[in-house]
């Protein structure tokens, strides 16, 4: 490697370990890449899950996919972007194949090769130690755990510089998730009825969208009280704790038969079953919650088609980062979409706390403040 940067990463070394903090190297950007001072970077389900190997990410690796910083440096081939830009990292997708040149790019042909392989489409890295061993990287296409992170240009966003930016890094996945799941893939309409099933962070980012999109019946599940109680506060009209309660049951008698839309984020297969059992008849379940590869899940076919129920499954809220994460920042903006609600920040050194706090249930939705944006 040539032209190599010295920054600071959090290393996954194995299955399960803790964040260990490091001093790497970088290469320089080329072609179409950017490098993004990191300001701060949320963490998220899935940082958790390839940590514990659900996903079978090579390690040791660095993660980190909710990145928001400054651009340094630019390749020759980058056109839309120059150094000083404030951007949100989002997820790698070619930009090419069929579904992306469709406005499908969470569904490329080459989604989980670009943000699971731990390498570049080549197989190359551009972090390594000091000795110049690699680590595994491009992690979503920027793994910012981190001081500096490589991104590409077309999942590199251009947001406005008003806002704070440290605030805006889990607009890039789990907040973009949620609120996608149900804007573009469930496409909730007014006076309509729609329940969460997990009042996490993408849960609430979901709920926040349906009262967005005139939901007049918002419910939130979860176990955790303080959750539905925050879920009450950003616009539910009911929660159920479903560790008291039958939430199937009691979605029946809120919407007089069955909710027309619902959202599951929690990954867990007995909770799907419940979703699908509590959709009114034409009810549609975005499924966003991952469970480990290979999870199979049973449902009553005959309850699905006679129902008419839909259910589908949603990555990264099928959107198109470019243009929907500027949207959900002008909403924001708008006070109509306040998702700083959901964050509590931590600083670098204290990720393993952030990540158990999250695991726990304490922390909804962590930022990790990584650098300065001055």
């Amino acid at each position: 490697m040539t032209d190599l940067i010295d920054i600071q990463a959090a290393v996954t070394a194995g299955k399960g370990a803790d964040f260990k903090l490091e001093q790497l190297k970088i290469r320089a950007p080329k072609n179409n890449e950017v490098l993004v001072k990191i300001v701060a970077t949320g963490m998220c389900h899935t940082d958790l899950i390839v940590r514990d190997q659900y996903y079978p990410v090579p390690l040791p690796a660095v993660l980190g996919h909710e990145g928001a910083g400054v651009i340094t440096a630019i390749g020759d081939a980058v056109k839309d972007l120059a150094v000083g830009d404030h951007v949100v990292l989002s997820y790698g997708y070619c930009g090419s194949c069929k579904q992306c040149n469709s406005g499908n790019p969470a569904y490329c042909v080459d989604f989980f090769g670009r943000n699971f392989s731990g390498a570049d489409p080549q197989g190359h890295n551009a972090i390594c130690r000091h000795n110049h061993e690699a680590v595994h990287d491009h992690f979503f296409a920027q793994s910012s755990f981190a001081t500096y992170a490589l991104s590409l240009e077309n999942n590199a966003v251009k947001v406005d510089k008003n806002v704070p930016l440290e605030l805006l890094g889990p607009l890039g996945c789990g907040i973009q998730t949620g609120a996608g799941a149900v804007m573009n893939t469930l496409k909730v309409n007014p006076a309509s009825s729609f329940v969460t099933f997990g009042a996490g962070a993408v849960g609430l980012s979901a709920l926040l969208a349906a009262k967005i999109c005139g939901a007049t019946t918002i419910i939130a599940v979860d176990i955790v009280e303080s959750r539905l109680e925050l879920a009450k506060e950003l616009g539910a009209t009911h929660v159920i704790n479903s560790k008291e309660t039958d939430p199937v049951e009691a979605i029946k008698e809120i919407t007089q038969g069955g909710v027309a839309f619902a959202l599951e984020s929690t990954g867990r297969t007995e909770i799907l079953k419940q979703g699908i059992d509590a959709l009114g008849i034409l009810g549609k379940i975005a499924i966003v919650g991952a469970p480990p590869l290979g999870t199979l899940a049973q449902f009553d076919v005959n309850d699905l088609l006679l129902g008419g129920k839909t259910i589908v499954g949603v990555v990264e809220g099928s959107s198109v980062p470019k243009t929907f994460i500027p949207e959900l920042v002008t909403l924001y903006q708008k006070g109509l979409f306040p998702f700083d609600k959901l964050v509590k920040f931590y600083d670098f050194a204290d990720m393993n706390q952030a990540a158990l706090d999250s695991q726990n249930g304490i922390t909804l939705k962590p930022i990790i403040r990584i650098a300065n944006s001055n």
